[in-house]
């Protein structure tokens, strides 16, 4: 793409995904972004370390619960900033 970045579709399964970027990534944070489906995935394998939200005020008439189905969930709120168009809250994840 523009600007070189680079998409790499994996198939066999989130810990395979994962394993990939952080081999890509070297020494380098690793970012997972996605919908609710994919959150849900790597926050019920307990592979994410920190959640980044982003809400707006908005309302888009349907979506998807982001947490639904994620058991035993600990959440530590880190860092909390934001405009009126945007709030942003960071969590560590407890493990």
């Amino acid at each position: 793409m523009q600007g070189g970045t680079t998409f790499n579709f994996v198939t066999d399964g989130i810990e395979s995904a994962l394993a990939r970027a952080r081999e890509a990534a070297g020494s380098k944070d690793v970012a997972v972004a996605g919908g609710a489906k994919t959150v849900q995935q790597y926050l019920s394998a307990g592979l994410i370390d920190e959640l980044r939200l982003h809400t707006a005020p908005m309302l888009l008439g349907a979506g998807e619960r982001l947490l639904d189905g994620v058991a035993n969930l600990q959440l530590e709120p880190t860092e909390v900033s934001g405009t009126a168009l945007v709030t942003h809250v960071h969590y560590r994840v407890i493990h």
